[in-house]
């Protein structure tokens, strides 16, 4: 039998009408069965989660039927409480599924500590520059001691003790500069 002769027989349309009707079929199965397994008209709507506390997240996301991920903590920030949701994904009042997983970022309970880089040697600007990079203050009250360096750091001195390269204090710690005077003594 030719190619063309099976394409003009009954046996070709009845197993033409055979595969449309089972992809017909099996459409509608498939969309009735998506429409079941994916909930597709529930949705519940993210609540705000700022500055609440982990257990405090937990017990109201476990009352709507939804999972929680903390995925980092971020810079430590004083308007929050310690181990408090900073930020979340999904954002509240987005609308998401059950058992959907809201990602959260906690504040850490304290600064995270710095290790101090070596500025002895440097101008005043450059090391203030420097250590304001890395997350320090400087205070404004300088102590001068004799050297040939004028507004040369000398030294570090932090709540009245000396501090040396390498000691760790927290972030945004407050740093006094120990200065040369620029005397010839």
């Amino acid at each position: 039998m030719g190619v063309f002769k099976f394409l003009k027989s009954k046996l070709f349309f009845k197993q033409l009408f055979i595969a449309l009707i089972g992809a017909i079929l099996l459409f509608f199965i498939l969309k009735f069965w998506l429409n079941i397994t994916t909930n597709h008209d529930q949705r519940i709507q993210v609540p705000n989660l700022n500055k609440m506390t982990l257990t405090e997240v937990k017990q109201k996301l476990k009352g709507l039927n939804l999972d929680l991920k903390v995925m980092d903590s971020a810079r430590y920030n004083p308007n929050y409480p310690n181990k408090s949701v900073i930020e979340q994904n999904p954002l509240a009042g987005d609308f998401v599924k059950e058992k959907r997983k809201i990602y959260l970022v906690l504040n850490p309970s304290k600064y995270r500590d710095i290790e101090i880089p070596d500025v002895n040697g440097q101008t005043n600007r450059q090391a203030s520059t420097e250590l304001k990079s890395i997350g320090f203050k400087i205070g404004s009250d300088f102590t001068y001691v004799p050297d040939i360096g004028k507004n040369v750091v000398r030294g570090l001195k932090f709540d009245n003790k000396i501090i040396k390269a390498g000691d760790k204090l927290p972030e945004n710690s407050t740093i006094e500069l120990i200065l040369g005077d620029g005397s010839r003594n």
